[in-house]
């Protein structure tokens, strides 16, 4: 496997990054999750992601335990700036939230080291220069490694930037965004700025929810266990418009002998400014599918021809 370095640090990630945040839930029970994450690992894959407000900190706690005797070998990033405790402090990005935070997820993680923490929203609540000084103190202990950002925009990445540029601390190097084939909004001032700034890109949602691995199919009510069954709003997308979307680009991928998941993450892969895409697995089947796109480099005629088709 082909390690990609995060942003402009030397840390080496895998061009996977395998997300937690169902693991520990009413769809993936811990065994599950535990094969899958282990699976991962046997694969070459050594960046696993997940937040404390995932599945209730029993996300972190699964990695836990897939941690023990291989911590050395994996990149590990989670998260914070959710609710996790009663009060008007239970949450949010200032000094307080994150100290406290970072201690209950190295808990929960049984280690004592986090190698990305990342704000998982912007905090509108609490000046940039305070986290971004909580951050800085969170690196200088040890706790933490490396720090970044999740659902930031643009302008707000500058901002921190210019907080940690100017106070002398550790800057953002990544950030996660929702960005896939059918939601390219971030190509147009996100993902240039980061990669402008250095800022490494492991976008979550690369499959848009289920609708890029081709389970969905025109003419046929989408199974009540899979997630266009259960949400409502992600239903509604599937109308004959996105149906035209799905069916070419899957052509465009079976005329090349490939699957329209390949072809999501592989277009993603090609893009400079991304690092990771984040992936979701309810089993080891739907891992070893992503895995491989990673035998597929879309070319520069190619990548322009499934633009054309995911408008």
């Amino acid at each position: 496997m082909e390690y990609r370095r995060l942003g402009r640090t030397g840390l080496k990630v895998s061009p996977l990054c395998i997300g937690c945040w169902r693991m520990g839930g009413n769809q993936t029970d811990e065994e599950t999750s535990l094969t899958i994450l282990r699976a991962a690992i046997d694969a070459g894959i050594n960046f696993i992601d997940t937040a404390d407000v995932y599945t209730g900190g029993h996300s972190e706690r699964i990695v836990a335990r897939v941690l023990e005797g291989r911590r050395s070998e994996i990149v590990l990033a989670t998260k914070c700036r959710g609710r996790t405790g009663p009060g008007p402090n239970g949450e949010g990005a200032s000094r307080k939230h994150i100290l406290e935070a970072c201690d209950a997820s190295l808990r929960r993680l049984g280690t004592d080291y986090i190698d990305l923490y990342q704000i998982h929203h912007w905090d509108g609540t609490t000046p940039i220069e305070e986290t971004m000084r909580a951050l800085d103190d969170l690196v200088r202990s040890g706790k933490v490694r490396y720090i970044g950002c999740s659902n930031f925009s643009a302008l707000q990445i500058c901002r921190a930037l210019w907080a940690a540029d100017r106070a002398g601390g550790a800057p953002f190097v990544s950030v996660q965004p929702h960005y896939n084939l059918l939601d390219r909004s971030p190509e147009r001032e996100l993902l240039p700025f980061c990669q402008d700034s250095g800022i490494g890109c492991i976008n979550y949602s690369p499959l848009a929810g289920g609708l890029l691995t081709g389970k969905y199919r025109r003419g046929h009510e989408p199974a009540a266990a899979s997630r266009a069954g259960r949400e409502p709003r992600l239903r509604q997308r599937l109308d004959d418009r996105m149906y035209d979307r799905l069916e070419a680009l899957e052509a465009f991928a079976s005329q090349r002998g490939h699957t329209l998941t390949h072809l999501a993450l592989a277009y993603l892969l090609a893009q400079p400014f991304v690092t990771s895409p984040i992936v979701g697995a309810t089993s080891v089947g739907q891992l070893q599918e992503s895995l491989g796109a990673l035998d597929w480099r879309l070319g520069t005629e190619e990548i322009a021809q499934v633009r054309e088709i995911a408008g």
